[in-house]
């Protein structure tokens, strides 16, 4: 079982939208969480010890990741989306998007 985690900046529509779609699969363990401090499902250290792969929405998420939790960044992949903050939460064109970047990467 492969240990995903998707990260956004809120925690309110990219990353749950993704938590969401890809939790269907029986091959992945999924969670989402954002890098704000105020949001409802903060990036802990324990969260990203815990994923084997880490996607991003944007590089600036990735510099922020990488910046608070060096140290517990240790074996997980973190992949950058490129993925703006456009859109609403389960949005089909955020969906399409969601399954074309992601699904190469977890094969």
């Amino acid at each position: 079982m492969t240990a995903v985690l998707f990260i956004c900046s809120a925690n309110r529509l990219r990353s749950p939208t993704a938590e969401q779609i890809f939790s269907l699969r029986g091959d992945l363990e999924v969670m989402s969480a954002g890098l704000d401090p105020h949001c409802g499902n903060p990036v802990t250290a324990e969260l990203v010890e815990w994923a084997d792969v880490i996607f991003v929405m944007e590089r600036t998420h990735r510099n922020k990741l990488s910046s608070r939790f060096r140290s517990s960044l240790k074996t997980a992949r973190v992949i950058c989306l490129n993925i703006p903050d456009d859109y609403e939460f389960m949005d089909p064109v955020l969906i399409r998007l969601l399954e074309t970047r992601v699904t190469p990467h977890l094969r």
